[in-house]
């Protein structure tokens, strides 16, 4: 069963940029090892696992200093050697997220090959996720 990965951070003075809000490129880590950790535990063997793409970060609310940020990831499509995970950011005071985006891994042996995983998602998480697997499948579309 493929489930949501929740991870949190601390935003700590060391994370912010000279406007006081965190570091997109501090985001940016956390949001993608989030998704990286969510496409490990579905394929299992996280030496087997790389980032090839992040599409489109959105930040649509800034993320102050004091702030605990919670980073919630979830599979959004699988490809015959990819895994496309979907993230969003929160902090406590709000319902909708600060930061979304996508990363998208492959499965590769020793020699950095992709292989293919044989994994899938059945059609019953396809719809019950159907809003984060349409924005993958999109983004896909997207980058060509």
């Amino acid at each position: 069963m493929i489930k949501e990965t929740i991870i949190s951070h601390l935003v700590k003075p060391e994370d912010l940029q000279h406007h006081g809000t965190l570091f997109a490129g501090r985001m940016a880590e956390w949001l993608v090892e989030a998704c990286f950790i969510a496409a490990c535990r579905v394929v299992g063997k996280p030496e087997d696992v790389v980032c090839v793409q992040i599409h489109g970060i959105n930040f649509p609310h800034p993320i102050r200093n004091g702030d605990i940020v919670e980073i919630r990831s979830q599979v959004a499509r699988i490809g015959k050697t990819s895994i496309t995970v979907h993230g969003r950011a929160y902090v406590p005071e709000r319902s909708e997220p600060s930061v979304t985006g996508m990363a998208t891994f492959v499965t590769v042996d020793k020699q950095g090959k992709p292989y293919e995983h044989g994994l899938h998602l059945s059609k019953g998480y396809i719809a019950e996720h159907k809003a984060v697997h349409q924005k993958a499948l999109e983004a896909m579309d997207s980058d060509g």
